[in-house]
């Protein structure tokens, strides 16, 4: 099924690792086969991973658009992952972390970014109390 992906003026988005940025006026594109697709508000960057809910989200994200390197991230996302189950004891919350690993163990990687940005309001609601 084609995906539609309108952008902004001077939105990026990264298709299978590739940063595409628009230019000056909104455009919209069709993306007509399966392609990982990460909007600009979705991808951080290596400094940004600063937090141990980030340091869980970045690894998948690097899993999603770098396939080759999947090894070397799965790895330090179960790392990481492992240390944030330790330190919580939110139900809820570690439940959330089941899941991410089983969708990151299925290659489920957007749905595992989208359960991550839970931990990381999470955390944040956490860390202001």
């Amino acid at each position: 099924m084609p995906l539609k992906i309108s952008l902004k003026p001077g939105e990026k988005v990264a298709i299978n690792g590739a940063v595409i940025a628009n230019g000056d006026r909104r455009s919209s594109f069709v993306i007509q086969n399966k392609a990982n697709i990460l909007r600009e508000r979705d991808i951080m960057q290596a400094d940004q991973a600063n937090s141990p809910a980030r340091r869980i989200y970045f690894p998948i994200m690097m899993m999603y658009l770098d396939v080759e390197g999947y090894q070397s991230y799965y790895d330090e996302f179960k790392g990481r992952l492992e240390e944030f189950m330790a330190a919580i004891q939110n139900p809820d919350i570690l439940k959330t972390c089941v899941d991410i690993n089983k969708d990151v163990v299925g290659h489920e990687f957007y749905k595992a970014l989208k359960a991550c940005r839970e931990l990381i309001a999470y955390e944040e609601k956490v860390l202001a109390a």
